[in-house]
This record gives structure tokens, sequence and C-alpha cells, in this order.
């Protein structure tokens, strides 16, 4: 089965339209940078353990990896649902009720309810509405897990028992795939976590899978308006697993069968002390299933950036790249960057006001976050 959706960017302040369960829908606003994502569904998210990795420079052996650049779907699906915030409602009383004001908020985590695992929302709301009494939560909040007791309330448009709150507990979307590793399959995808639209946390994955998807049209950017690329997905055929969303990008292994259908030249990775400012050349997947490389300029490179994904200021300057597009958009973050037969990084935000104009992400970061499953990092 195929979806038609728009592929806007996987970016973490990005401009992603969620569809969003729960009782009252939430708005959005534009930063000045955006990420490269769309999310279709409910979003959730906690703070994931890493560990502290070694510098990929450190490797006696120069580590390689398949640049990639095509587009793909995204679902993730999480512990628990999130908190996006509390509301008020009108009870069967005449009353308005906030059951929830004070003791949840934005960014919790409800793991259980009344001692029973929450793994979406309907089951939660199927726990509440048939509650007799009060509902106990178990949370997570900022790494700690507690509980907090609820009462619920019946609510005057249905008789159903709610508790104020607004939730999500997945999320679709496009990204790109920025490379893979012979021989194990493990990739990296988009340069930049999943961030959920409201809270502006980072999602957790409990699991979670890529997918084919096809770019069908282009929306150009404009200053002021980042464009974005309109495709499908096809929901049914997995490319492989996602297992980590880490504020440098999304992290899993691909199915050998679709390996299969991958290049295999390998190429080796720059460190971001190798990078230089001056020519290069992006891969990426704005027209149907083609990945084409495209001139870009690398303008400055900051080493030490506190934002990891703002460790190169880029601008496209491809002449058929910047017709078709106006430069960077929504739909094209994970795009790798390649600099002297080197993947030096990807693409991970554009500027609102100028869509030529965007940051990209070291590539020895990604490794450093997700390649565990692939080096001793």
């Amino acid at each position: 089965m195929r979806h038609k959706i728009k592929l806007i960017s996987i970016l973490a302040l990005s401009v992603v339209m969620g569809w969003f369960s729960g009782l009252i829908a939430g708005q959005l606003s534009i930063p000045e940078t955006v990420h490269t994502y769309k999310a279709e569904s409910d979003l959730i998210s906690f703070n994931l353990p890493f560990r502290k990795p070694k510098p990929v420079a450190s490797q006696e052996t120069p580590i390689t990896v398949v640049p990639l650049g095509m587009t793909i779907g995204v679902r993730i699906n999480t512990e628990g649902v999130m908190v996006l915030g509390t509301g008020s409602f009108l009870g069967d009383d005449g009353r308005s009720h906030t059951p929830s004001d004070g003791l949840l908020r934005g960014g919790d985590l409800i793991i259980r309810a009344n001692d029973k695992p929450i793994e979406c929302k309907e089951t939660l709301s199927q726990l509440v509405a048939d509650s007799t009494c009060d509902v106990v939560l178990l949370l997570r909040r900022d790494g700690n897990e507690f509980e907090v007791t609820l009462t619920p309330a019946l609510a005057a448009t249905d008789g159903v028992r709610r508790i104020g709150i607004w939730v999500r507990d997945s999320t679709k979307g496009i990204g790109t795939l920025t490379y893979y590793v012979p021989g194990t399959g493990a990739f990296g995808a988009l340069g930049h976590g999943i961030m959920d639209v409201d809270t502006k946390k980072l999602i957790s994955v409990k699991d979670g899978v890529v997918m084919h998807s096809t770019v069908t049209a282009i929306v150009k950017g404009q200053r002021g308006k980042p464009g974005e690329l309109e495709g499908t997905v096809d929901t049914g055929n997995s490319l492989g697993s996602v297992l980590i969303n880490s504020p440098s990008g999304i992290y899993g292994v691909l199915e050998q069968s679709f390996i299969a259908t991958l290049p295999t030249e390998a190429m080796p990775i720059a460190t971001r002390n190798q990078i230089k400012e001056g020519p290069a050349t992006i891969l990426t997947n704005v027209v149907g299933n083609e990945v084409r490389a495209f001139e870009i300029s690398i303008e400055g490179v900051n080493r030490s950036a506190i934002d990891e994904t703002k460790g190169m200021i880029i601008r496209i300057t491809d002449p058929d790249l910047l017709a078709a597009t106006n430069g960077i958009v929504q739909g094209m973050s994970g795009s790798p960057i390649i600099q002297d037969g080197r993947i030096v990084g990807a693409i991970t935000h554009v500027f609102v006001q100028d869509p030529a104009k965007g940051y990209g992400i070291f590539i020895e970061t990604m490794l450093e976050q997700g390649g565990g499953a692939a080096f001793d990092l």
C-alpha cells in the first residue's frame, strides 16, 4: 500500500506537520533553520543513554562506508506514550476539569497505568475510560521514574472518563539515507535526531523501520519559506530496522535483500580536521529514485561547534539543483557530502532566509554516536 505524503524534513527544530493523537491539536512555528523530515503520526521522546565513544580519528585502519543519498520512509514506535501537554474539558457536571494539571507536563513519558504496560495511546485511552476510581501512572521524566495519581472525570461531550492530556505514541515520515557499512549493513541517516514537534525533545525508539520512498514533485524553497519534496512511501515494504534515534541521526541495520540493490563502492571518511573550505559535492535524490551528485561549496568549518548538527556551513552551487529546488529543501536532510574522494558529512538544515545555504554534520560525529553496531568506537 502506497501513501502520498510530503517529504518534510526530519530536522530537530523542523517544520514538521504531525498527526497528533489526543484531545487537542497543536501548532508549530518555523525556526531560523529547518530540518528535513515529515512526521505524520504521533511522536514521543525521552532521553536515550549513549556510551561515550572514542573519536573516529583514533582508528588505525581508515574507516570506509558506502555513501547513499536516497530518500526513505521512516516509522518509529516508542515505549509508552508521550505527554504533549495538559488541558481542560467540560465535565458532565457542567464544570471545567483539569485532572492532570500540575501533575503531568510536556515531555513526560507514560510507561504504565495501574500497573499495566502502556504501548500505545489507544491502550491508555481505554484504560482511563474503563476506570472506576483513580488512575496511577508510572512516568519517566528527565531520566527519572515516579508515580502520580490522577482522578479522571466524565466528559460532557461523550460521557467518557478523561484525564485531560494530549499524547503521541509514534511517528512516520521521510528522510535520506546517508551511508551503510559493508559487511554489517549498519546505516546512518538524516544527520540529526527526530524531535517531537511540540516538546522539542528527542524521540525514543522501541522499534522502527525504514521503507521505500519515491520523489514525485518538488516545491521550490523561497526566502522565508522552506521548500519540500513530495512523494510516496511504501509502508508495506521494510528495508531495515531503526535501532537508535540520537542527536546526530537515526541508525539501524538494513535488510540484506535491500543491500543487494545498493551501490557497493565504499569510500573513506574524512575527520573534521581533514575537511576544508572549498568545492565539494552532495549525493541526493530529488527526482524519482535517481541519486545524483551535485556541486556545493563548503563555506565554513566549525570543528568545535556546540551544536553537532552544525559543523559545516554549505552552499548549493550546482545550477541544475538550483533550478530544480532553489537550494536545500525539506527532504534532503542526510544527503552525504563528499570532498576529495572522502565522505565528510551530511546536510542537516536549510537557512530559512537563504534556501541555497544550510548546515552539515561531520561524518565522524554520526559514526561516533551511531556507529557502535559497525565499529569499535
